[in-house]
């Protein structure tokens, strides 16, 4: 590692004042046996010193940052779901023939606990997704994605998108479904292997969607519970859901 020049000059002042401060005590009580001795147990203390800044304390200001970067990230997950992921939760409902069990297994209640998260969770990793992107309005997806192109490309600049790969994922897959439905254009009259294309587009994202759809309402029932209760009655996957506060 090199130092920089300023950590050079630091370093030479702090051992030369050192140096200066054991010369005068041994200068003005004429003790240098005494100052010999806690010279030396000074110099014994010192790798508990290096333990605790070295180790202890920059783990915990590891772990501080660490969570720090997580709840931006969460801010921006949720600049997502509010630009672009609940209208989508919406629009591939129309794609998928087996979206019913999705609703029945994933709509999440406001009483729901851990063990419910992740069995919702396991079931949409296991889940077999019906796609078919000709049962629903290619055209209209397309116009939603490409409008929200720029607002894509600024949330994959983000350089906390490191320290979040599931969400990275994400994007990635959303972008790349709108890279392929700005590049047609005709949708309705598309070869079939083209069709089974982007339903396997579709898919990836939809159950990408999905997951972290979970994930971040059970960020928001942990901290945030006013969000949460707003998120539940708006949940696209929710027939009965309602804005207004009726209980």
């Amino acid at each position: 590692m090199k130092l920089s020049s300023w950590q050079v000059v630091l370093g030479v002042t702090l051992v030369a004042a050192s140096a200066v401060t054991y010369l005068l005590q041994i200068a003005i009580f004429n003790k240098p046996g005494d100052t010999f001795f806690y010279m030396v147990q000074d110099l014994a203390f010192l790798p508990v010193q290096v333990l605790l800044v070295t180790v202890i304390l920059n783990e915990l200001f590891k772990r501080r940052e660490k969570a720090a970067i997580q709840e931006k990230m969460n801010m921006v997950i949720g600049a997502f779901f509010s630009e672009v992921g609940l209208g989508l939760l919406q629009k591939f409902g129309e794609y998928d023939g087996r979206a019913d069990e999705i609703k029945k297994a994933a709509v999440v209640k406001a009483d729901w606990t851990d063990r419910d998260f992740s069995e919702a969770a396991g079931f949409i990793v296991a889940h077999e997704f019906g796609i078919d992107s000709t049962k629903g309005d290619l055209a209209s997806l397309k116009e939603y994605l490409t409008g929200r192109r720029e607002f894509l490309l600024r949330l994959l600049e983000n350089p906390n998108l490191l320290e979040h790969e599931s969400f990275t994922e994400l994007l990635w897959a959303v972008f790349h479904l709108t890279e392929e439905l700005a590049h047609r254009k005709d949708t309705t009259a598309l070869p079939v292997t083209d069709y089974a294309h982007l339903s396997g587009d579709i898919k990836r994202v939809y159950a990408l969607l999905l997951t972290q759809w979970l994930a971040y309402l059970k960020h928001l029932r942990d901290g945030y519970p006013f969000m949460y209760s707003l998120l539940l009655r708006t949940n696209p996957l929710d027939e009965n859901a309602v804005p207004e506060v009726t209980k």
